[in-house]
Formats: C-alpha cells, structure tokens, sequence
C-alpha cells in the first residue's frame, strides 16, 4: 500500500467522502446512460479522498448515499444514487428506499418497477448534469441489467391457487374442497 493511504472508520471518514462520492457521481452523470457499481464507487471515494477503511463496504456504502438522497433532494437536484447499481445484475440497492422516502413514496416492491423509477432518475440526472441526451430519450435500464433480462428465460407460471379460510377455525382450506381440521 501507498504511504498515501490511510486508514479510519467509516464514521470518521464518512463527511470527507460525501463531497467525492457526490463529485464522483455527478461525473458519471455526465455521460449519458452510464452508471457505477457499488464497489467502484467506493473504491472510487475512498482513493480520490485518500481516506480508506477496512470495513466492508456494504457496512458504510449504503449510509453514504443516504446522506448523497438527502443532499440531492434538499437542493432540488435528481437522485444521483439511482446511478449507482449492483455489479452482478445492474440494479439499484435496497438505499434506493430512501429517494422514495424522501419523494414522499413507499418503498416499491416489484423489481421491475423499481428499476423503472431508477431509470427515470437517472434520465433526469442526465440532462440535470449536461450530458449529452438525445431530445427523445427514454428512461433505460442500466446495460447490465437488460443483459441479465436478455439471458434469463421469462417462464409463464401460473399464479399459486390458494385455497379459502375456514370460517370456523381460520385454517387455510384445500382448494378442491371443505376444512379438512372441521370436516
């Protein structure tokens, strides 16, 4: 390791890194559709800050874009959070809550939904930090994230049959027919 380099909790470094982790976002802002992996981003802040920890990254990462939402959403500026996304499928993390909360809006459930607004995010962070978009842009999903859409089979599965509740001992009931703990 570089003499550069030094080493302290995430809570100590934490307000150095905020001012890189924002500068580190609104450059990737800058070019349109791209994003940046969880742990690029870290790697990225903790070198440009000369700050590093050895604390797992998914111990800190996630209060450090909390606190990027906030900075965002006080200034009236798009999340750039919705940039930053996981390395194995290319979706935003489970912090994305906090631009909803923040928004006003319940954590979204469906994926695909939540993706979706995260796409919309980032198209917004685009023309916010003067990337080059084009006038008729749409929200995209990040290039990782189509590919795994592109390699994973989309099955049509049936819905699960759930059977009724029995009025007399609340058991859930067959499908095919009477409470089997009341017959």
């Amino acid at each position: 390791m570089p003499d550069s380099e030094t080493y302290v909790t995430p809570k100590v470094a934490q307000p150095y890194w905020a001012k890189h982790a924002y500068e580190v976002l609104v450059e990737t802002a800058g070019r349109y559709n791209a994003v940046i992996t969880y742990s690029d981003f870290a790697e990225e802040v903790q070198r440009r800050s000369s700050l590093h920890t050895r604390s797992p990254m998914h111990n800190w990462v996630g209060a450090l874009l909390g606190d990027l939402a906030k900075v965002n959403h006080a200034r009236e500026e798009p999340p750039l959070t919705s940039l930053v996304v996981r390395k194995d499928d290319g979706r935003v993390g489970p912090g994305y809550d906090e631009v909803l909360r923040l928004a006003g809006r319940s954590p979204i459930d469906d994926p695909v939904e939540r993706e979706n607004h995260a796409a919309a995010s980032r198209l917004e962070c685009y023309r916010h930090w003067g990337a080059d978009v084009p006038a008729d842009a749409q929200p995209t999903l990040s290039s990782r994230m189509r590919q795994v859409r592109e390699r994973t089979p989309r099955a049509s599965v049936a819905p699960e049959r759930r059977g009724a509740v029995c009025p007399t001992c609340f058991m859930e009931m067959p499908v095919s027919g009477p409470c089997v703990n009341c017959d």
